[in-house]
């Protein structure tokens, strides 16, 4: 039986989005690993996100809360607000309230990427406090770590990421995921693909 793994994810502008592609690619290249990616709902008004100058929604299915308990694995991704997840995303995760009662998504792993607008926006304390929301679901944070090797390093480059996951900088929104920030999320994408896959042949074993 194939390994579910749901990439779900909010994106006013984007960014966002453009990162969960390329996650999906990386976590598909595992064998015996089915992807789906699902955006959460939108909670403003299309006049507010109008004023916002957001562009239109792309056609990824959106997920319901119950749909969650459906996967094997889960990957989380959000820009930031002030530091921390958007309020889409956590509304999303405040409706997850029966899942939580049952504990049903208790031993799943999950992972996170991320936008930011600056380099001092975010890029950690995002995710960091994002973990609050898998803990209490009794999920098993992957973090990517220092998996990606030596690119992380590079410092002639500005670049979004972290060991908490793959991340971008949107600047003032002009700014698109670099090169070498799509393969840190393809490489999160397969790197977390692969340890839900051990983690489920563990658990049936």
């Amino acid at each position: 039986m194939a390994v579910k793994v749901y990439v779900v994810y909010y994106s006013m502008y984007g960014h966002v989005g453009k990162l969960a592609e390329e996650i999906k690619k990386g976590a598909s290249s595992v064998e015996g690993v089915e992807v789906k990616v699902w955006q959460v709902p939108e909670i403003l008004s299309e006049e507010v996100l109008g004023k916002m100058g957001a562009p239109p929604k792309t056609d990824v299915p959106i997920i319901s809360p119950q749909e969650l308990a459906e996967a094997d694995g889960i990957l989380f991704g959000f820009p930031t607000r002030f530091g921390m997840m958007a309020s889409q995303m956590k509304a999303f995760f405040d409706a997850t309230g029966g899942l939580w009662r049952e504990q049903s998504l208790a031993g799943k792993p999950a992972g996170v990427f991320f936008s930011t607008g600056t380099q001092g926006g975010g890029q950690e304390t995002t995710p960091l406090t994002a973990v609050t929301q898998l803990t209490h679901h009794g999920m098993v944070f992957v973090p990517v770590g220092y998996t990606f090797g030596a690119k992380m390093f590079d410092m002639e480059k500005v670049q979004g990421g972290s060991p908490y996951g793959a991340g971008t900088f949107a600047g003032d929104g002009s700014r698109w995921p670099s090169e070498m920030e799509l393969e840190h999320a393809f490489h999160q994408g397969k790197y977390f693909a692969g340890i839900a896959k051990k983690l489920k042949g563990s658990s049936s074993a």
